[in-house]
């Protein structure tokens, strides 16, 4: 049995914070503001992971209110979501994301968040694709107020 599900996730960007997107550090002079690391890009996987298990979703499990995740690492928190959806008995076939971003360049930065998610994930390279998109200068991440992420999950039954 096979099950897709998506994520979405933005932050606005603010100065004083890293940039994280998939578990990788951008250079670049503003960071993305949120309770945890504000990572983005994991926190859309970790949505997609959960409601292809259709088991709620990243708020519902790591909610803001909650001060042991202050700051946390989001990869600590994707590790944790993968756990989870091993032990109910599904395995992860593949995940797709796209940033949508003015600013930074994410080329650079592309082949290390697929490493470090496929790292985190427990599965091959070949099985996440991460890709980038402007919005044009249209709305608030074309004004460069945030980043946007949006992803897939496809998880099948062991």
């Amino acid at each position: 049995m096979f099950r897709t599900g998506i994520g979405f996730d933005s932050h606005r960007l603010v100065e004083g914070r890293p940039l994280i997107l998939g578990g990788v550090a951008l250079q670049h002079e503003h960071g993305l503001q949120g309770h945890s690391d504000a990572d983005a890009l994991a926190h859309a996987l970790c949505d997609a992971l959960l409601g292809a298990v259709a088991d709620g979703d990243i708020g519902q499990h790591f909610p803001d209110k909650d001060p042991q995740w202050k700051g946390a690492d989001s990869m600590n928190i994707l590790a944790l979501i993968v756990a989870r959806i091993a032990r109910a008995g599904w395995r992860i076939v593949n995940t797709d994301a796209t940033i949508i971003a003015e600013a930074p360049k994410m080329a650079p930065y592309i082949l290390a968040m697929r490493t470090r998610l496929a790292e985190v994930m427990d599965i091959h390279l070949s099985q996440v694709s991460v890709k980038a998109k402007t919005n044009e200068g249209m709305d608030a991440v074309g004004r460069r107020e945030g980043i946007s992420v949006m992803a897939t999950a496809l998880v099948e039954r062991v």
